[in-house]
């Protein structure tokens, strides 16, 4: 793995540091992806069962069964051992199938932590010490061992111990309520699982923080990693205003909370479902969206003559804006009112950003690699540039997630020394 990172010609940040990554959800393998596109040499562990494990038990998403079928590349896209969500948080990783509930498995994994910089795991607290793999076990192994585990509460505390994924988490850290139409209307939340990558991307950073600190002092060190605790990052105006000046929270919509801006809002447009956020911060820009709007008359209007009378009436001047917006293809009149001077944007399909976005293109966000059983395929590139290292994902050896256990031959005889004979008794033996 080293060699071929090497070969490219430039450093990867993170080349030479191995992870023994035993994650599965979201926001753990998440984070090792993000590691391993960084040029860090990720073990991904995977089994069928462990007796001890529960809903963390080690699966292939899939199972051996399923990894072993379709061969067209469609049809292996909707296998979910290989499919989207697979594919997406796994990239760049080894594949390493071990039965750690057999001791000779739990001996393999000993081994190879002695020779990795940090454990990853995404499973419900104390797994990992049921398994005999617990933190103080990994320090006899390795002293400077970073350990990091994601789970949705934390492992101590009140909640400590818990279960959960990231919409409870995110129920919890008070970012639900935070969503959606004013009052009466219920929380909206945030649709798909934001805090599974928000936790992700916290738990990456940790990780490169705890490396740096070892770097200075040559201590390793646990990192327990809470999916809550991540959301609660993200409401701290709130909090702010309770703590200080005793103010809850009020639901806002597409409106502004803190500032007085108006008109502001997402407005209908012509095509299906299609909608254009437009932003007026400033007098200049709301007369001239009435400009290119048309309509003199709005700035007439004496219920429109000041931010605070817009801000009175924004209801009115929503009806107003919608009636006109509604007959405008959406990109169009983004690119008429970002000429004005006047903040716009298309509420964006999955589609439009794949196919339809000239600037996302040109920042490559969808990067090409080869599966094994898919072929190549596209995948969203890690959304950060450097200028002394390869593109990540792109710059990798040329790999999409691995299949369940590909790489157990090259992990074992690299890493440990065992003959290929050794590989395969272990393998018919189902420890591998």
């Amino acid at each position: 793995m080293e060699d071929s990172l090497s070969a490219l010609g430039k450093p990867f940040p993170l080349a030479g540091v191995r992870i023994l990554d035993f994650s599965w959800f979201l926001a753990s393998a998440g984070a090792t992806r993000f590691l391993a596109a960084l040029g860090a040499d990720v073990l991904k562990v995977e089994w069928k069962t462990h007796p001890d494990s529960g809903r963390g038990s080690l699966v292939p998403e899939g199972g051996r069964a399923a990894r072993a079928g379709a061969t067209e590349p469609l049809a292996a896209l909707r296998d979910p051992s290989v499919g989207g969500q697979f594919n997406n948080k796994n990239p760049g990783k080894r594949g390493l199938s071990l039965n750690v509930a057999d001791p000779r498995g739990l001996a393999i994994a000993k081994a190879l932590l002695a020779k990795c910089d940090v454990v990853a795991e995404g499973f419900s607290p104390g797994v990992l010490e049921r398994w005999g793999l617990g933190y103080a076990e990994q320090q006899k192994i390795r002293p400077d061992i970073i350990y990091v585990k994601q789970s949705g509460m934390g492992t101590f505390g009140t909640y400590g111990r818990f279960r959960a994924v990231g919409p409870i988490a995110a129920a919890l850290s008070g970012m639900s309520e935070m969503s959606g139409l004013p009052s009466p209307a219920p929380p909206a939340g945030w649709g798909y699982s934001y805090l599974d990558w928000f936790g992700a991307y916290s738990m990456a950073l940790s990780v490169l923080a705890a490396l740096y600190h070892r770097e200075q002092t040559g201590e390793g060190q646990w990192i327990d990693a809470s999916q809550t605790e991540a959301g609660i990052m993200l409401t701290q105006v709130p909090v702010l205003d309770w703590s200080a000046n005793g103010r809850a929270w009020e639901r806002t919509g597409n409106r502004a909370p803190y500032q007085a801006l108006a008109p502001q809002g997402i407005y209908r447009c012509a095509g299906d479902d299609r909608w254009l956020a437009i932003t007026c911060a400033t007098e200049g820009q709301w007369q001239a969206l009435a400009t290119a709007a048309g309509h003199g008359e709005w700035l007439a209007d004496p219920r429109f003559a000041t931010v605070a009378d817009r801000l009175a009436h924004h209801d009115d001047l929503d009806v107003l804006i919608s009636s006109w917006t509604a007959g405008c293809e959406p990109y169009e009149l983004m690119l008429k009112l970002q000429a004005a001077g006047i903040p716009a944007g298309v509420c964006q399909t999955a589609g439009d950003r794949c196919d339809n976005d000239p600037q996302l293109s040109h920042l490559g966000w969808l990067t090409e690699l080869a599966g094994t059983r898919i072929g190549r395929w596209p995948l969203a590139e890690v959304p950060v540039r450097m200028s002394r290292t390869p593109p990540y994902l792109g710059g990798l050896p040329d790999r999409a997630a691995p299949l369940y256990g590909e790489d157990n031959a090259a992990i074992l005889t690299g890493l440990l020394g065992m003959s290929a004979e050794e590989v395969a008794e272990l393998t018919e033996q189902g420890v591998l």
